[in-house]
């Protein structure tokens, strides 16, 4: 009887992070959906390659939080492939940057400046670090380091909003159109060692020292 006790007591907090994974991870999906249509769109509207990455970069986010909800349903023996499924996509979205950043700065693509650009990159700006601190919340309550590559993910998708919301207003502003896809490829080497650590089996930090 103790250990039946003993066994609800530790199984109700656990109960309770796996549905809040679930949805963070729902809540990225929808949000990044959204995301990811409007930019694309405005992208090519405005010309804009960084735009259009960075709505490539928000399906991905899609597939990534897609991986995690089949991780919470198939439990902990799912850990290990739903991680190296999270590092493919950190490396997709690596080689789709870096692909893209330099093909802008090679044909010198000029966006044009749009605004709707700007707002989704400062919501997003806003939205993107809550959403990746509340994930590495659950996942250290689960110990689960493959929530943990996802909330990473998540963080990488801040700092390009922070590079696309620079390089939009400093083309709409001085006209530096070589802005954007600059910044861009210093985030592929940070990008592409998140998706290497995650393909080993490894993260950032340990799980449970992770803020």
């Amino acid at each position: 009887m103790i250990e039946s006790s003993n066994e609800t007591i530790d199984r109700g907090p656990y109960t309770v992070s796996i549905r809040r994974g679930r949805l963070l991870s729902y809540l990225t999906i929808g949000w990044n959906s959204l995301e990811g249509f409007l930019a694309i769109g405005a992208g090519i509207l405005a010309g804009s390659i960084a735009l259009v990455g960075f709505g490539v970069d928000s399906v991905i986010e899609v597939s990534s939080g897609a991986i995690i909800l089949w991780r919470l349903a198939s439990g902990d023996h799912r850990e290990k492939l739903a991680l190296r499924l999270v590092g493919i996509s950190f490396i997709a979205l690596c080689v789709y940057i870096a692909f893209d950043a330099a093909k802008s700065l090679i044909y010198r693509e000029t966006p044009e400046t749009t605004y709707v650009g700007i707002a989704i990159a400062a919501l997003s700006l806003v939205v993107m670090p809550l959403l990746a601190r509340a994930k590495r919340k659950v996942a250290a309550r689960l110990n689960s380091r493959a929530m943990h590559a996802d909330s990473r993910q998540t963080d990488l998708c801040a700092y390009l909003s922070a590079i696309l919301l620079g390089g939009l207003i400093l083309n709409a502003i001085f006209g530096w159109w070589w802005a954007d896809p600059v910044a861009a490829l210093i985030m592929v080497p940070i990008i592409a060692k998140e998706g290497i650590a995650a393909l080993r089996g490894e993260t950032c930090c340990d799980v449970g020292e992770c803020p």
